[in-house]
């Protein structure tokens, strides 16, 4: 997400930061280079004009003209308007005392919607609430097949109600359904269109009137650009709903709609999708997120998805071997399986700071092969005990039948081995140096 815009400003900066001193003609060059790359990431014109100006106005200002370090201090400059254009904070889901809570998800066909309630549900479910989904769709073919296979995937209730039956019928029905079950929270999933019109805005009314949700989603694909900034504000007027999720934004290198629709709309961004699985939503935090655009990484949220991937008592049961020299392949496979969890290595190196753009160019375009995961577990589930413990014991003979065992060849039993033998050095020398990054190449401290 934003890799364009990424690139585009970490040139402008590297140009800024290696002056000694700016003139107001590099800060205007600068800005002028700045607008475009905006521009070309498809942020709305009006929203583009007006941040500039801001940057502008306070780059220019006496503060940072006299500054040791002008060029850094433009580029915390641009750090904090980019954060104020996105919001000034997490923008989290407000629940009341009622029981349950209603959440009403609204927007146009496509927009990933359906498959969002699902993942909302998923992701309340796992802040320990009971939710469950209301099948309002009944328009769009198979829309409640699709939340039906979802919830059963998710092993999380749906309400679909009768063949034929209005939807405001169907999400009345469903909210009784949630009261008689002790379900905590509803997520409604309405129709949409192919574009906006006047019949889906007077059916999102009559289900808002008539479930009085207590937050009302939109949803919108970042895929579609300013598109879905425009239905957002139509949608704004209609509905006035209290925050936006930004579906598909890790596939969009450009991601003007996330940059744009605060400043357009005036609600906040509360989620973002960044995958297929049913796991890929997050809250929006935009400072993290203005970080990331400018390269500076996110430790917070790459600590955090960290904590969601690894148990705290495997993290202590790790130290406690690994202090006594203990690191076996079963550690390994562990450890594979839970760098796994946290997504592609792409996502994991964009946040992490000091990887300048050429870093992550190299490093990037690596992602985590499953099937590579796969065989190697195979490997190391076909060793007995006593050679998952003690890999020296493995010889010619032991590689031969592990190999046969999992399906493999020689040549990989001993690459795995040899990716070990390198993981429990990394592992060592990490624990030399207390636990910092300091050896690992390119990381720097």
């Amino acid at each position: 997400m934003f890799e364009n815009l990424t690139e585009r400003l970490q040139g402008v900066f590297s140009r800024l930061t290696g002056r000694g001193r700016l003139s107001e003609a590099d800060i205007d060059a600068a800005m002028r280079e700045v607008r475009l790359a905006l521009l070309e990431a498809d942020v709305n014109f009006t929203v583009v004009k007006s941040f500039v100006a801001r940057v502008r106005e306070r780059a220019t200002g006496a503060d940072v003209m006299r500054s040791l370090t002008p060029g850094q201090t433009v580029v915390s400059i641009v750090l904090d308007e980019l954060s104020t254009l996105m919001g000034t904070g997490e923008s989290k889901l407000a629940f009341s005392g009622r029981i349950p809570n209603v959440i009403m998800l609204v927007g146009l066909q496509g927009s990933g919607k359906t498959t969002a309630t699902a993942k909302l549900a998923n992701l309340l479910r796992k802040q320990g609430r009971r939710p469950l989904m209301i099948a309002c769709d009944v328009y769009r073919p198979a829309a409640i097949d699709q939340l039906q296979a979802l919830g059963r995937e998710l092993d999380i209730p749906v309400y679909r109600g009768e063949d034929g039956a209005d939807p405001v019928d169907i999400a009345k029905a469903g909210v009784k359904a949630a009261i008689a079950d002790m379900r905590d929270v509803v997520l409604v999933d309405t129709a949409g269109r192919l574009h906006v019109d006047e019949a889906m805005m007077e059916e999102a009314s009559r289900i808002r009137d008539a479930v009085r949700p207590d937050q009302v989603l939109m949803v919108i694909d970042a895929m579609t650009g300013q598109d879905a900034v425009v239905a957002a504000s139509a949608f704004a007027e209609r509905v006035d709903f209290d925050g936006v999720i930004v579906t598909k934004l890790d596939g969009d290198a450009r991601g003007g709609a996330a940059l744009s629709v605060r400043a357009v709309t005036g609600k906040p961004i509360k989620f973002v999708g960044v995958g297929e699985k049913l796991d890929a939503i997050e809250p929006f935090h935009p400072d993290r997120m203005a970080r990331r655009i400018l390269g500076m990484g996110d430790v917070v949220s790459l600590i955090e998805k960290a904590q969601e991937s690894v148990a705290a008592s495997d993290t202590v049961e790790l130290e406690k071997r690994l202090r006594a020299n203990e690191f076996t392949l079963d550690d390994f496979l562990a450890q594979l399986q839970q760098v796994r969890k946290m997504g592609s290595l792409k996502d994991v190196l964009g946040m992490i700071p000091g990887l300048g753009s050429a870093q992550r160019a190299q490093l990037g375009n690596a992602e985590i092969d499953e099937r590579a995961l796969d065989r190697t577990q195979a490997i190391i589930q076909s060793m007995s005990a006593a050679e998952r413990r003690k890999p020296s014991l493995i010889n010619g003979h032991r590689r031969t039948r592990i190999a046969s065992g999992s399906g493999t060849s020689v040549q990989e039993v001993n690459r795995l081995l040899d990716q070990f033998v390198q993981a429990k050095k990394m592992m060592k020398q990490m624990q030399n140096n207390k636990g910092k990054f300091r050896g690992m190449p390119g990381l720097g401290a």
